[in-house]
């Protein structure tokens, strides 16, 4: 009883916004237009994505500028979540909101490493940001090197990982991103049994874990495919963490001299009896282990819709419906047929 009071006011919020989350048919319909104004005006006619692209003329809409603005959709969602959320509630968005954060560093970083053509504006984010983080983005979207956005975050908690590799004269852009990678994870793991309780927990240890070990599984396969990494360097990038993988399917993966070894070990593990029990040798995981996470995001929310189960899967599928908008907005911008 006292979490259907607790949640009751910001669980009708989200179901509220839940009406206006993008359906198949409008993604199929979308991906069936002919040009990106066409996508943007489509979008248009959707509430969330009114007013964001409201005044936006046809020669502004590059990728990065595209990107900019739905991910300011989605920054303004957790807002407005956040308004509505009482003490407890903002605990645990405030760990959530670390997700957004290492989103953007990682963009400041890879401006520093010089890989996007033009270093991505992230001004429009400011007034969002300043609410809920330490970090200057403003000063560190200015940064043209990784070290210089490494000193940009001095006294953060970011600071050590990064620092430590700088020291170590390994500071490269897929390094660094890692590292941010596994302080998030285990930042997460170890602080929400302090937010959380109960059910609450359950849920989310489901749903973080899951998604540590879809990524630890898709790291490995392409360790073994693309790098032929050796298995003590494979151990170095993964998560140390684990849910439902065995520490000996992991070691047996590391192990492995074949990526047919991996898919093996893999159908018979616990993801087995899901997606992945008629996994193909070869076949990407990307797919399944997307599939395996959406439902174990929209199997705690429909079970605890009183709980931070709702919040977090309610911001999980947006970030999912905005990945999917830029995918289909890219494959129009470049002619490729949606069903390619």
């Amino acid at each position: 009883m006292g979490s259907l009071i607790s949640y009751s006011g910001i669980s009708t919020k989200v179901r509220a916004m839940e009406r206006w989350r993008i359906r198949p048919e409008q993604f199929e319909a979308m991906a069936a237009l002919e040009s990106v104004p066409e996508a943007v005006r489509f979008l248009r006619s959707i509430p969330p994505y009114e007013e964001i692209f409201s005044g936006v003329e046809d020669k502004e809409l590059h990728r990065g500028r595209i990107e900019q603005l739905l991910n300011l959709a989605q920054y303004r969602d957790f807002a407005r979540l956040y308004q509505f959320a009482n003490i407890k509630q903002r605990r645990f968005l405030d760990l959530y909101f670390m997700h957004y954060e290492i989103g953007i560093l990682k963009t400041c970083l890879r401006n520093g490493a010089g890989r996007r053509e033009a270093a991505q504006d992230l001004s429009g984010f400011k007034e969002f940001f300043d609410r809920h983080s330490s970090l200057d983005l403003v000063q560190l979207s200015q940064c043209r090197s990784i070290d210089e956005v490494i000193a940009g975050i001095k006294g953060s908690i970011y600071y050590g990982p990064l620092y430590a590799l700088r020291q170590q004269g390994n500071a490269t852009l897929p390094a660094c991103e890692t590292a941010v990678d596994m302080l998030y994870f285990k930042t997460v793991w170890r602080i929400k049994d302090k937010y959380l309780s109960g059910h609450e927990r359950k849920d989310l240890t489901q749903c973080f874990g899951t998604r540590m070990d879809m990524l630890n599984l898709q790291w490995i396969c392409r360790a073994k495919k693309y790098y032929h990494l050796p298995e003590g360097d494979i151990y170095a990038l993964i998560i140390p963490i684990s849910l439902h993988l065995k520490k000996k399917e992991i070691q047996a993966m590391a192990q492995a001299e074949e990526l047919e070894q991996v898919y093996a070990v893999i159908r018979n593990s616990w993801y087995g009896r899901l997606d992945m029990g008629s996994l193909e040798n070869g076949q990407s995981l990307e797919g399944p282990a997307r599939e395996i996470v959406d439902r174990i995001y929209e199997l705690t929310s429909r079970k605890e819709p009183y709980s931070a189960a709702a919040l977090n899967s309610y911001l999980y599928f947006k970030e999912r419906e905005i990945e999917k908008i830029i995918t289909i907005i890219e494959r129009i911008r470049y002619g490729v047929a949606a069903n390619a």
